[in-house]
């Protein structure tokens, strides 16, 4: 499995990567890895700002849907679009093309309660 050092990780097992005062999120490889075939991402929110630890949409694997938690609070600018016909990026390039959405972060602060590579790791036990 992959935890790349230059992301942050949530307990729900969510990731971002900050560019200047915009984010990447997605879910990682873990969290893909435990869901199994992606089928289906439902994100609505493009242009609502989402609190940190809030609902922003949900992934359907082929056994269970499981909701999407913000990691921060900020204000969703795109979803991956490619992610329509092509929901399996999320298996195969969960760091990469299978991106989820962008933001606009409201408070770098809220990074502080996210985890590093190794603290992660810790929690999944690996």
């Amino acid at each position: 499995m992959n935890f790349p050092e230059n992301l942050k990780y949530s307990k729900d097992h969510e990731w971002i990567r900050v560019e200047n005062n915009e984010a990447v999120i997605g879910i990682t490889d873990f969290a893909q890895s435990e869901l199994g075939e992606i089928v289906y991402v439902d994100v609505t929110s493009e242009g609502e700002t989402i609190d940190k630890n809030e609902v922003f949409g949900s992934i359907e694997a082929v056994k269970t849907v499981s909701d999407l938690i913000m990691p921060v609070t900020g204000e969703v600018l795109e979803l991956n679009p490619e992610l329509d016909d092509a929901p399996e990026l999320v298996n195969t390039d969960p760091y990469g093309n299978g991106w989820i959405i962008k933001i606009t972060m409201k408070d770098e602060k809220d990074l502080d309660d996210l985890l590093d590579a190794k603290a992660y790791k810790e929690l999944i036990g690996k």
